[in-house]
């Protein structure tokens, strides 16, 4: 089946974005790194739902791309001279992507429970490396001294340096994020990975590749996966080896199912609501994971659709 997104959805994404664009007029500073974190948690999220729920690969190594991003920007940055916008760009997302071509190239060949330790696996041997490498930082991580600057032909556009630019600059990114998924999965390349969610032995027997398909979304999850590991380098200025732990890949998959795979903004909606419930609940009791615990199973139980499944009921017409 083709993926689609129906026309209430769209208005309400984009009702959402416009009120979320308002955010930095409140002034609030909490609130403002709070959506931050929210929107690049999402991108993250985003980047999975693509393997998870519109490929039918489920990876728990996935927080190595998101680290490797974070790490190729902090490594240019971490002595203090200036680094352009584009450079960690080039040095993120290529660091990303090579990652996973390698990965993937791999991990494509097995399916199943083995592709699942298999991405881990490897996760875990990049996080272990990073964890036991003083040249890294060791587990002490890396501190960053200056968000990349943000020039063109010498000039500078904006400073990331202000948190409401880089609230802004980072909802944009989202933002293009989602289109770019959006465009692809309804392009023939979006049906073709869906076809193999549904049935890959039928896809093959009719002629795909779908091994190719599968290295090709693999490489495009991973690349936004630094892309969101780096806005999350520029947003804290540190990072550490925690970032590619399968901890965080576990949370991620947590995302997607609490807000409903198969649907990206059901990616954003399960990042928004779980960041927002690790903020909140801590106020109501010292013993906050219990209920986080039983809502998310309470979501898996009675909406096997995630949150992005609920359905609000129409109103009846008046008798005449």
């Amino acid at each position: 089946m083709m993926y689609r997104m129906p026309r209430r959805v769209l208005v309400g994404l984009l009702v959402v974005l416009a009120l979320a664009a308002l955010l930095p007029l409140t002034g609030e500073r909490y609130y403002l790194q709070l959506g931050t974190k929210i929107l690049i948690l999402g991108l993250f999220a985003m980047s999975l739902d693509l393997l998870v729920g519109f490929t039918g690969l489920v990876s728990l190594g996935h927080a190595a791309f998101f680290g490797l991003g974070a790490y190729g920007f902090a490594v240019l940055a971490r002595d203090g001279d200036p680094v352009t916008l584009w450079q960690a760009l080039a040095a993120s997302l290529g660091l990303a992507a090579a990652a996973a071509l390698v990965i993937g190239w791999i991990s494509i060949r097995t399916s199943g429970v083995y592709f699942i330790f298999l991405t881990l696996a490897f996760a875990q041997m990049v996080y272990y490396f990073l964890f036991e490498s003083p040249r890294f930082g060791g587990d002490d991580g890396i501190f960053i001294f200056a968000r990349p600057e943000v020039t063109l032909g010498g000039r500078p556009l904006f400073d990331l340096a202000d948190e409401a630019v880089l609230y802004w600059f980072v909802l944009g990114i989202v933002a293009a994020g989602y289109a770019l998924l959006h465009t692809v999965l309804q392009a023939p390349f979006g049906r073709v990975l869906e076809g193999i969610r549904e049935n890959e032995h039928r896809m093959r027997a009719m002629g795909y590749a779908t091994a190719r398909y599968k290295l090709a979304a693999f490489v495009l999850a991973g690349t936004l996966a630094g892309l969101a590991g780096l806005l999350e380098a520029i947003h804290t200025e540190f990072v550490n080896p925690a970032y590619l732990n399968w901890h965080q890949s576990g949370l991620l998959l947590m995302m997607v199912l609490l807000g409903g795979m198969g649907r990206l903004y059901g990616a954003l909606l399960g990042a928004a609501t779980l960041v927002l419930l690790e903020s909140y609940l801590p106020d109501l009791s010292e013993h906050w994971r219990l209920p986080l615990g039983g809502i998310i199973i309470a979501v898996v139980l009675f909406l096997p659709q995630g949150l992005a499944g609920l359905r609000l009921p129409r109103r009846r017409a008046a008798d005449g």
